[in-house]
């Protein structure tokens, strides 16, 4: 599924206003974050939780997920809003159908903090990863919170060879647009294939030392390369970051290093990740994280150029 932005967008203005003034680091990890639950067992017979933003019960033997305050609302999304990827997680993790014509979606897998769909076009390589929170998109201050979920590992850990939802394609893909890039505003992390010839690029850029390697390198210039789409599509420059795994949540460290020193807008990134693989087309052990946006000579919002969905 390719996004297409349709919906009207949030005022840059109103944003950083409203994301100053709360204080990420004050309101995301206080005691006023809410906490979530596990996904139906049955999705077509689920019963609606008291807060359907975030789902009630904690996972059998682990700790509840966070979901964002009450507070972020204005930013991240209500529980009320009319978004059919929203619609999708109510309908999995509560058994709330969707309203017609909108048709019930094919729960592929179901977490405390997460839900995997089909995307668009249906294929085996072609899935997005959910969460069960209310959360717009990449813009939502939340999504780089200490206390939000790692919805980046959990989408290699689901997509990878051997993989509860497996993209079934030579070379893998994650990736998710910029606020004005998407169609649709329920935070979703693409799991598609991608094209060879990115992952040779990738390897021919990191062979010439064209990459970062610790994250507060990740905004330098000369972590900044371009990366070929379709053809005829033209070059589009990306930030470059090589890491060993994702342990470590990548909104953080896009807004830490990049975002934030550059005076940037988080809900202008895009960011796709692509694990490096040997000659033999097995995981290496590590990924290549690419952000990319439009302040950028020749940048990109989205990272429709490099996945691969149909």
């Amino acid at each position: 599924m390719s996004d297409q932005r349709n919906a009207s967008e949030f005022p840059r203005r109103r944003f950083v206003a409203l994301s100053g003034t709360l204080g990420a680091a004050t309101l995301l990890t206080g005691a006023g974050v809410m906490a979530g639950t596990t996904a139906a067992a049955n999705p077509g017979h689920g019963a609606p939780s008291p807060d359907p933003s975030c789902p009630a019960t904690p996972p059998p033997g682990g700790t509840a997920s966070p979901c964002p305050p009450a507070g972020l609302q204005p930013l991240c999304g209500r529980p009320t809003d009319n978004d059919p990827l929203w619609h999708d997680v109510q309908y999995c993790t509560q058994g709330i159908t969707p309203p017609p014509p909108q048709t019930k979606p094919d729960c592929l897998k179901m977490t405390a903090n997460y839900v995997v769909l089909h995307g668009k076009p249906e294929n085996t390589h072609n899935y997005l990863l959910l969460p069960s929170c209310r959360i717009t998109g990449i813009e939502c201050p939340f999504v780089h919170a200490d206390s939000a979920a790692n919805y980046w590992h959990e989408a290699w850990e689901n997509g990878r060879r051997g993989g509860s939802v497996p993209v079934q394609y030579p070379d893998i893909g994650l990736g998710i647009n910029s606020q004005h890039a998407r169609r649709y505003d329920q935070l979703h992390i693409h799991m598609a294939g991608i094209r060879a010839s990115t992952q040779r690029r990738l390897q021919e850029l990191e062979s010439q030392g064209r990459m970062a390697t610790q994250p507060s390198q990740w905004a330098a210039p000369g972590s900044q390369a371009p990366v070929s789409g379709p053809a005829g599509s033209g070059d589009r420059v990306y930030r470059i970051l090589k890491l060993q795994d994702l342990q470590q949540n990548l909104f953080t460290l896009l807004y830490r290093n990049v975002v934030v020193p550059n005076s940037l807008n988080m809900a202008d990134q895009t960011v796709i990740v692509v694990p490096k693989l040997t000659a033999a087309g097995v995981f290496a052990g590590s990924f290549y994280v690419l952000n990319s946006d439009t302040s950028l000579h020749d940048g990109t919002s989205t990272c429709d150029y490099l996945l691969v969905y149909g």
